[in-house]
């Protein structure tokens, strides 16, 4: 229903548009709120701020329509006002015009042309309205999706690539903060949210000034990608970075963060995974590549850094690292050659 304010100091028009819109009144497509003036209108839109549209006559006692005009561009900038005066006040009109008015009509009204300018008023302002949440909408989502992966999608076409996916070359990070789960059988809820939000704030902006991309936070995990030239060695400068600047902060509640890290390279998936019908997909990397970073990440200790072999071949000579020994990996048959990422 779109709330339509008419501003005229005509005593018989109010009666008049009821008539006139009697059936669009009654299937409630419209509904009108009248005004004697100005000053009238200005408290009607103040008790009804969701009124569209102001249809408003521009000679009318105590405040005209040309100062309405100015008020109502102030006071509801989303409202579009449409003026009524008579031919021979087409100075006034013009005024108006300039003054942001989206149309007129003239005296004496013809309804038909009136409905017709009106279904175009509303078009025009639930056009801006969309345009405005849409907005909205996509500043909430940039909250939520990596810009990376927005601009990624943005520059595909959209239904030919919903499930499309790529074969890529990159380095993928688990960065676990050591023992938090106990922080939250103690402290409140809110506590526990703030305190991890700044702890995922810190890493973020290491994994971003490496030019790292957010893949998704898992409870107190978060998993970072790196594409691109050097993938390996940016994610372990991101890691180290990490590591060094949450080891560096003073104890929030009896509890030093200290985190645990697993990386991995190599061939992994990229893609939309999820159901296409619903509508629900997580735009991520899966494969052997990222199920061993993760699995590398559990055999880790506190405050370690660990990598697998083929990645110890690839940086040896850009980081010191230390030979931890074979390990364990769950869900694989073999030993795994680890090392750990000292500096």
């Amino acid at each position: 229903m779109t709330k339509i304010l008419v501003a005229d100091d005509e005593a018989d028009l109010e009666t008049l548009i009821r008539q006139k819109f009697r059936q669009k009144i009654r299937e409630q497509h419209y509904e009108f709120v009248f005004a004697v003036n100005g000053n009238d209108a200005l408290e009607k839109i103040q008790q009804h701020p969701d009124v569209s549209v102001v249809l408003s006559d521009i000679n009318m006692p105590e405040m005209d329509g040309l100062t309405l005009l100015g008020k109502l561009t102030e006071s509801a900038p989303l409202t579009k006002a449409v003026m009524v005066s008579a031919y021979g006040d087409m100075d006034n009109i013009r005024t108006a015009m300039n003054r942001g008015a989206f149309d007129f009509i003239t005296k004496p009204v013809n309804f038909e042309d009136l409905e017709i300018t009106m279904e175009k008023t509303i078009r025009h302002v639930n056009q801006v309205k969309e345009t405005l949440q849409a907005i909205k909408e996509n500043n909430i989502l940039k909250m939520y999706v990596d810009e990376n992966v927005l601009n990624f999608m943005g520059s595909r076409e959209y239904e030919h690539s919903l499930m499309e996916n790529e074969t890529i070359e990159a380095s993928v990070a688990f960065i676990d903060i050591c023992g938090f789960t106990a922080i939250s059988e103690t402290e409140a809820p809110d506590t526990v949210v703030k305190l991890l939000n700044k702890y995922f704030d810190m890493m973020v902006k290491e994994i971003i000034a490496q030019n790292g991309l957010i893949d998704k936070f898992i409870g107190d995990c978060v998993m970072a990608v790196f594409k691109g030239k050097y993938h390996l060695d940016r994610a372990i400068d991101a890691c180290l970075s990490i590591r060094n600047k949450l080891s560096a902060l003073t104890d929030n509640n009896d509890f030093s963060p200290r985190v645990s890290i697993g990386i991995n390279s190599g061939e992994m998936i990229s893609g939309n995974i999820g159901s296409a019908t619903l509508r629900r997909l997580d735009f991520t990397v899966i494969g052997d590549t990222v199920n061993t970073a993760q699995r590398l990440q559990a055999a880790a200790g506190r405050g370690q850094i660990v990598i697998n072999e083929a990645c110890y071949e690839k940086v040896q000579q850009s980081f010191n690292c230390r030979k931890i020994g074979p390990a364990s990996l769950k869900n694989k048959t073999a030993e795994v050659m680890i090392y750990e990422v000292l500096d």
